[in-house]
């Protein structure tokens, strides 16, 4: 049987869809979708004000809260016809089982209060026969169990590789591939496995809200190709003009070891590499194709792993990535406090401040700060930073390999190498929080003001330190900064500079390429 879309509650007015997980890779991606379909689309999010520049923001219903709060769950749940379930506590620690037990027992106990007419839910692809899961898969089919034994009509779509510009899977498999030309890998990567373009899991997503309420199964999605990871990587390889790659399997790396090799290859970092590694380990083919029997293949059919892999790797290219898995980000705690604060609670603030005044207009400054990172890199010292990050990586953080969602643009929430965009109002302020790891809180930000006709630009490195290691940490790196952040506000203006400016902008009485250099190193507040 097939459905056919109908967007009016009972009542006749517009159906309401929430969206949970609105900042992750897939609940991106499926916004715009629900919103062309013309629903009233609503999301909760812990920290909404991270999607406040994203394009759809203006047009949804936003409640901010906590997905293990029963209160803030009845307030995003109340008259809501279809409930997506895209939340996961993927690389936020030890204990993410239980967390992810936790939140999905609360939301099915709140959702079948607040008579939710459906669920949907994205879960991962569980082998038919008995083995052994890895905690990934075993905690993804568990909330499948909890949400479907909650009273609500659900829907459990179960995918297993999402190959899409962006998703984690795909991060791991484009850079183990062009960045190796031979590696030895663990046996794993003969496992079978059934890739899906981002593409059909979004239209699956998008058809399962409208599936009858005596739906309350499971159902697998796959594309049309069942592969190992070896013959992914072979198939990747080959459609980006790559030479064939010399896989090795051998039986010694297990997956705490293979989780440190794709931590050092690839952007995706040690905690979310493991649980994807384990995964991998188990067969995970689609069972059946009994989605077809309610949702009908999309026109054209579903995408083979060839095609999804050449639509994402021309989505990379063209720099028109719209969601990655970093987007997500491990949430600040609420104790946090922020660079502006006035009161630190008795702690310390240390800072590095500089800044020049430069005869372009702010909007001409604005773009070389806002391409910080990525490919373009730092203006200044770019070895001392790849040194850093690589120190990072070998720690178990994030590194530099994240790089940047568009070369171009940023949002408030986007990564941008081992930093994520805290805030961002063009063309006035610029503020990075770190996410290496550290012995404390730091940023790095740039204000850029009015001054005459042209602007002040000044640029603060910002650190929090927490005890005796963040003070030492402080005072060891201090003697770097003379190398990294005065060159790099330099040059910073100097590639404004090439922005045309006209006459009539010109400072009086200064060429152009005058500017004002003004130094505060090292300043400590004490709070």
């Amino acid at each position: 049987m097939s459905v056919q879309p109908n967007e009016q509650s009972p009542n006749g007015a517009k159906r309401t869809f929430l969206v949970t997980g609105a900042t992750g890779y897939i609940g991106g991606r499926l916004i715009p979708k629900l919103l062309e379909r013309g629903v009233r689309v609503r999301i909760m999010a812990r920290h909404p004000e991270n999607l406040r520049q994203r394009e759809w923001f203006a047009d949804v219903e936003v409640v901010a809260g906590d997905a293990t709060d029963s209160g803030d769950l009845a307030t995003a749940l109340h008259g809501v016809d279809v409930a997506y379930y895209l939340m996961h506590s993927l690389g936020t620690g030890v204990d993410f089982e239980q967390t992810e037990t936790r939140m999905a027992t609360a939301f099915a106990r709140v959702a079948r209060e607040e008579d939710v007419g459906r669920i949907v839910y994205l879960g991962g692809m569980v082998p038919r026969r008995k083995q052994k899961l890895s905690p990934h898969l075993r905690s993804r089919a568990q909330v499948g169990e909890i949400l479907r034994a909650s009273g609500v009509p659900t829907v459990e779509l179960r995918a297993a590789v999402i190959i899409g510009s962006g998703s984690a899977s795909f991060e791991m498999l484009r850079y183990l591939t062009e960045r190796l030309p031979a590696m030895i890998t663990p046996r794993w990567v003969r496992t079978k496995t059934q890739p899906i373009a981002v593409r059909d899991v979004l239209y699956y997503l998008v058809g399962a809200a409208d599936l009858p309420k005596s739906v309350n199964r499971v159902f697998d999605i796959g594309g049309p190709d069942v592969l190992t990871y070896q013959g992914m990587m072979q198939e990747f390889a080959a459609e980006s003009g790559l030479r064939k790659r010399i896989i090795l399997p051998i039986n010694l790396l297990s997956p705490g070891l293979s989780s440190h090799w794709v931590g050092l290859i690839t952007p995706v970092p040690r905690g979310i590499a493991r649980p994807l590694v384990e995964s991998l380990k188990v067969e995970v083919v689609c069972g059946d194709h009994e989605i077809a029997e309610y949702i009908p293949d999309p026109d054209g059919g579903l995408l083979s792993y060839r095609k999804a892999v050449a639509y994402a790797v021309r989505q990379v290219r063209d720099a028109s990535v719209t969601t990655r898995w970093s987007s997500a980000g491990l949430p600040k705690a609420p104790a946090d406090p922020l660079p502006t604060d006035p009161n630190w609670a008795g702690g310390s603030l240390y800072t590095d401040t500089k800044e020049e005044i430069v005869p372009q207009p702010p909007a001409a400054v604005w773009p070389a700060v806002e391409r910080i990172g990525g490919d373009t890199g730092y203006y200044a010292a770019d070895w001392m930073w790849e040194i850093r990050g690589a120190m990072d990586r070998v720690i178990g953080g994030v590194g530099l390999r994240r790089g940047r969602r568009d070369p171009e643009q940023c949002h408030v929430g986007d990564s941008v190498d081992f930093w994520r965009v805290e805030e961002r109002i063009k063309p006035e302020l610029l503020r990075l929080r770190a996410e290496m790891r550290l012995p404390g809180l730091a940023w790095l930000e740039w204000q850029i003001e009015p001054e005459g006709t042209g602007s002040r630009v000044t640029q603060r490195a910002i650190f929090y330190p927490r005890g005796l290691a963040g003070q030492a940490y402080w005072w060891a790196v201090a003697p770097f900064h003379a190398f990294v952040f005065k060159p790099m506000l330099h040059r910073l203006v100097q590639q404004a500079a090439k922005q045309p400016v006209s006459p009539l902008n010109q400072h009086p009485g200064r060429s152009d390429a005058a500017a004002k250099s003004i130094d505060s190193d090292f300043t400590l507040a004490a709070g």
